[in-house]
């Protein structure tokens, strides 16, 4: 499995590693000093995105976003101690359901939702997550 990065770099990721990656200077910055657990949890939910759909990593300032060819898709906006806190940008709010646990609409901006999903556990990328990590690719459709 591979984590791809920003110019086209791509890395072997190993979740069973403390993510000795080759890996550019913004991406380093983000994990290095987090938790195994942490860690564990950030390299999951990459490679489960990868199996759904070539998705590409981009470390900003503040956050790390995930793109398809086209767009973000989503936004790892913090790496907690024991969990990882993912926001997916939709064009409408998704209330029925279990997984995230806020949806905030963007001010000033009548189409987008941010949906908020915290992972603790590698089990928390279920059907339905990934259900909306699908829906997050293929922008809604």
């Amino acid at each position: 499995m591979t984590v791809r990065q920003q110019g086209g770099v791509s890395t072997p990721c190993n979740p069973k590693k403390s993510l000795n990656l080759n890996m550019d200077n913004e991406l380093s910055a983000f994990l290095t000093g987090r938790s195994e657990q942490t860690l564990l949890l950030f390299n999951h939910f990459i490679t489960e995105y990868q199996k759904l759909a070539p998705v590409t990593i981009h470390p900003a300032k503040s956050m790390i976003g995930i793109a398809n060819s086209h767009r973000r898709i989503a936004w790892i906006t913090q790496l907690g101690k024991n969990f990882v806190h993912v926001v997916f940008p939709f064009k409408q709010e998704y209330p029925d359901n279990l997984c995230f646990q806020k949806i905030a609409q963007v001010l000033g901006d009548a189409h987008q939702f941010n949906h908020h999903f915290r992972m603790y556990n590698v089990e928390d990328v279920n059907e339905e997550v990934k259900g909306f990590m699908r829906m997050a690719y293929e922008d809604e459709q």
